[in-house]
């Protein structure tokens, strides 16, 4: 007689705990990923898929979009000169901003020498894909 309570009481909590996540839980997780897969583009060295992850980027002339990617470039070479690179970005959490209609995606970043940053990156809708603001 103990044994089925006991089954019915694990199936319950196995039901509680698989609970399928609110649409707000969902659209800050969809953009903590979008971000966690643009930054590690970044990390990879991979400019122009990071430059995609952008919004807007589809509408900048060239030559502007060339500026970008060698901004990118500087940057992560500054990285690697200061803290021997960024070896690993981590996307760990997200919250939404409804007055600025956004979601913010909280990341950190590991450098080679141990260090870690968190940083803020804003992101937004943009015909159903996350983008980078």
């Amino acid at each position: 007689m103990k044994r089925p309570s006991v089954l019915f009481l694990i199936i319950l909590l196995i039901s509680a705990c698989s609970k399928a996540p609110t649409a707000e839980e969902q659209v800050m997780e969809d953009a903590r990923a979008a971000a966690q897969i643009y930054y590690d583009f970044l990390v990879q060295g991979d400019y122009w898929q990071f430059l995609h992850g952008r919004a807007g980027t589809d509408s900048l002339p060239d030559g502007y979009r060339e500026q970008l990617l060698t901004a990118y470039k500087q940057f992560m070479a500054q990285q690697r000169e200061a803290h021997g690179g960024i070896a690993h970005a981590d996307a760990q959490r997200a919250r939404i901003d409804s007055s600025l209609q956004l979601v913010q995606v909280f990341l950190l970043l590991s450098y080679a020498d141990s260090t870690q940053e968190e940083i803020v990156v804003p992101m937004v809708e943009h015909n159903g894909e996350w983008k980078m603001k």
